[in-house]
C-alpha cells in the first residue's frame, strides 16, 4: 500500500480506499478522480504545497473544483506571503509524486491547512498517495491525522 493508507490502518482510523484507472493524459488529477469515481468535485480535495517567504513548506487541502487563495493561506499560516512550492521540493518533502501527493503519511510533518468547506460534507476524498488511488474519510479524521487546522483558503 502507500504510507497514507498504512498510517490510517495503523491508527484504526475510519476510511475507505477507492481506485480508478488513471489516464496519464488527464489535465487535472483531482477532476479526473471525481469524474472516474462519479463524485461531486466539491467533495474531492487536492493537496497542494506552498512556500512562505522563509522557505517553509506548508500543505493546503482544497476542493479540486476551485483554487488555492495564497493570500488567505499566508494569513492562516502567519506568513507575509506564499507562493506555490517547487514541484521537486514538494516531492522531496512529502515522499510522493506530484499528482499523487497525499496530505497523510508524508515523509516530513508539514503544517497543514484544510479548506473549511470540507466540514460541509459527511466525508471527503483525498489522494491516498498514488495517482488513481483516493481515500474517503471524514474531514475531522483527516485533520486529526495531519494535525491540520481548518481555514478559509479555497476559492471557487
Amino acid at each position: 500500500m502507500t504510507p497514507a493508507i498504512d498510517l490510517l490502518k495503523k491508527n484504526r482510523a475510519e476510511h475507505r480506499v477507492h481506485s480508478y484507472q488513471h489516464d496519464p493524459k488527464s489535465a487535472s488529477y483531482g477532476l479526473e478522480a471525481a469524474e472516474k469515481l462519479g463524485l461531486d468535485p466539491a467533495r474531492v480535495f487536492k493537496t497542494l504545497l506552498a512556500s512562505t517567504e522563509r522557505n517553509e513548506l506548508v500543505v493546503a487541502v482544497v476542493p479540486v473544483a476551485g483554487t488555492l487563495d495564497l493570500k488567505a493561506l499566508a494569513q492562516a499560516a502567519g506568513a507575509k506571503k506564499m507562493e506555490m512550492a517547487d514541484p521537486a521540493a514538494a516531492q522531496r518533502a512529502t515522499g510522493y509524486l506530484v499528482g499523487g501527493i497525499s496530505p497523510l503519511g508524508q515523509k516530513k510533518r508539514l503544517r497543514t491547512f484544510i479548506d473549511v468547506s470540507a466540514r460541509a460534507h459527511p466525508t471527503v476524498y483525498v489522494s491516498a498517495g498514488r495517482r488513481g488511488l483516493e481515500v474517503e474519510l471524514a474531514a475531522e479524521v483527516l485533520a486529526e491525522h495531519t494535525a491540520a487546522s481548518f481555514a478559509d483558503i479555497g476559492r471557487s
